[in-house]
């Protein structure tokens, strides 16, 4: 179930357009929302009308907001896969100094987005070259992997809040994906076999290249494979 799909769960529960429904990411497959606020619903109301949803495992009520936990998070992977350039696409958005291009360090932020696109880039090609194709994004269940999927979800609700705020985000999503990089592995090493574990991080590692990409594409930067 992916964010789009949660904001139209709402939205029906609550009456409302799916663009009227704000939904914020708060971890890995959790969203709430101010629908019920905002339409004069209380929440146990919407609440309640949501608990036969189709993939939607925890409904909750937290002052006021409506809280919802879906069943496969990683669902998600799938369709910014599928969605490609159109996962959290926005209008350029123009204001605030760019990124410098130097250093090429982990101490500047622009080099760290920016490399951590080319990680992901890097990733597809030598899956290719290995004959791993991507998968069904299952078995992600390490921390750093939940943390990304994650983080992962909010793009399209920060593609739209402006350059500061998405440059910020787009540098917690390049963390998110160095961590995943270097402790989870998307490619066999040495005489591993390739298995469903790194078909899954393909996948990963796919989302993360798109979002990455698309994030940096909203700020007016072209995303390079290599740097």
């Amino acid at each position: 179930m992916t964010p789009a799909d949660v904001c139209a769960a709402l939205a029906a529960a609550a009456g409302a357009d799916p663009g009227e429904v704000a939904l914020r990411c708060v971890g890995p497959g959790r969203y709430a929302s101010p629908v019920a606020l905002r339409k004069g619903i209380p929440a146990r109301v919407v609440a309640e009308r949501l608990k036969d949803a189709p993939g939607i495992a925890e409904i909750g009520v937290d002052r006021g907001f409506v809280t919802v936990r879906v069943a496969r998070p990683e669902a998600l992977l799938t369709s910014i896969v599928e969605e490609g350039p159109r996962y959290g696409a926005a209008p350029p958005v123009g204001g605030g100094a760019p990124w410098p291009e130097w250093p090429r360090t982990f101490d500047n932020p622009g080099f760290c987005v920016r490399y951590a696109y080319a990680r992901a880039a890097a990733v597809r090609r030598q899956a290719k070259d290995l004959g791993v194709d991507p998968g069904e994004p299952v078995g992600l269940d390490a921390e750093e992997e939940l943390a990304l999927i994650g983080v992962l979800a909010e793009l399209p609700a920060r593609a739209r809040q402006g350059s500061r705020p998405l440059k910020r985000y787009l540098e917690r999503l390049a963390g998110a994906y160095h961590d995943v990089h270097e402790r989870c592995p998307a490619l066999p090493k040495g005489e591993e076999k390739p298995g469903a574990v790194h078909a899954a991080r393909v996948t990963l590692a796919e989302a993360a290249r798109i979002a990455l990409g698309n994030g940096l594409n909203v700020i007016g930067e072209t995303p390079r494979e290599r740097i």
